[in-house]
Order: structure tokens, then C-alpha cells, then sequence
């Protein structure tokens, strides 16, 4: 017990630092910054993209639309919130301007890297035996660079950083923005592949018994 207390402490002390981070320019424009959440000591992580307008209010990750599909397609794959590590590769939302409004865009990889100290923190506290990386971004930061959903998604990765083993698929924001049968397909493939990253914790090494099971 005393394990998950230290992790815990560290984490709240991690998250802490965080939140005052100006260390590009997307402190100018945010809200709240936005740190992981669920089980500290988990041992499957989610990493998406970043946060979206909901989360940049609520200062939660994925707690808008894309956070009510990744509710739904957990469910379908046997977990919750509360059994995984759920955070973003950036803490920030990225925007741009358009028409006089703040639009969600991609992050600049200058924004990636100057976050990269809070998410190398986050994991390597963590320890996790399985990453599953929500969308390409995640991959390109956490599997390899030139990652390619098209060819990769649903490979198991076995040299990456962080874990163990490392997968991408997709992220739950693209589910909403497909019609008709590519929505059902695509929401499909995110709840096998969940299922899968709960079934390869199983073979990764070294899992605390009270993990997820």
C-alpha cells in the first residue's frame, strides 16, 4: 500500500507542476491544462492527441462527444475509466484562429516536444506494460515517427520506450466524423483493439496482481 501512495503523491505533484507550465505558446490560450486521469496505478495507458474545447473547460481528458464514444467503446471492451490511465500527448489545447474564432488544429511538433517532459514524467512514473495509442499522433510520439494507421494499426510493438508492448488504433474523435458504415466499422475496430490491450497485459511481464483483474 505504501507503493500506491508514493505513486499517488508523485502523480498529484507531477499534475501540479504541470498546471503552471509556459513553456510554449498554447499557455496563452488555454483554459485549464488538461493531466491524465483514472488509476495511478494502472497498467494500460490511453494516450490521445490532446484536448479538445470540452476538456480545455473541465480540465478532463476526453470529456466531451469523443470522451462519451471512448465511455462506450471501454465498456464494449470490458474496462472503464477507472481501471486505465487515460491521458494526451500535449497538456493544451492546440487552436488556431479562424473567422475570428479558436478552432481546434493539430499540434505543432514545437508543442509536442516542449510537452514532452510532462508525458516522459507521467510514464515513466507510471510504469505501464500496455500503451494504446489513441490516433497516429500518439503513435508518431510514442511507437515511431513515421507511423502509419492505414499499415499499422492493430501492431503490437515491442521497442518502444514506455511499455512492453505499444498498439495504435483509432481515436475515438475520428469515429464521430465517419457516416454510415465506416462509423459502425470504425467503432468496431477501437473495441477489438481494446480488447486486445486487455488481453496482452496478460503477457506483459512483471503485472501487479491488482491491476485490472
Amino acid at each position: 500500500m505504501e507503493s500506491i501512495s508514493t505513486c499517488y503523491t508523485q502523480m498529484q505533484r507531477l499534475k501540479k507542476q504541470t498546471r503552471v507550465c509556459t513553456d510554449c505558446a498554447l499557455a496563452k490560450t488555454r483554459v485549464n491544462v488538461v493531466c491524465g486521469s483514472g488509476d495511478v496505478n494502472a497498467k494500460l495507458v490511453l494516450v490521445g492527441e490532446g484536448p479538445s474545447a470540452a476538456d480545455n473547460h473541465t480540465g478532463f481528458p476526453f470529456s466531451g462527444p469523443a470522451g462519451n464514444m471512448l465511455d462506450e467503446v471501454l465498456v464494449a471492451g470490458g474496462l472503464t475509466r477507472s481501471e486505465i490511465w487515460l491521458t494526451n500527448i500535449i497538456k493544451c489545447r492546440a487552436v488556431g484562429s479562424q473567422d475570428g474564432e479558436l478552432k481546434n488544429r493539430s499540434p505543432k511538433a514545437s508543442e509536442i516536444k516542449a510537452c514532452s517532459k510532462w508525458l516522459d514524467s507521467e510514464l515513466t512514473l507510471m510504469k505501464p506494460s500496455v500503451i494504446l495509442c489513441l490516433g497516429a499522433p500518439a503513435a508518431k510520439t510514442l511507437i515511431h515517427s513515421r507511423f502509419r494507421m492505414t499499415e499499422e494499426r492493430g501492431v503490437w510493438f515491442t521497442d518502444t520506450r514506455y511499455a512492453p508492448f505499444a498498439m495504435a488504433t483509432f481515436n475515438p474523435a475520428y469515429v464521430l466524423r465517419q457516416k454510415g458504415d465506416n462509423f459502425w466499422t470504425t467503432r468496431r475496430t477501437i473495441i477489438d483493439d481494446i480488447g486486445e490491450a486487455k488481453r496482452k497485459l496478460h503477457e506483459a511481464k512483471d503485472i501487479p496482481k491488482l491491476t485490472l483483474f
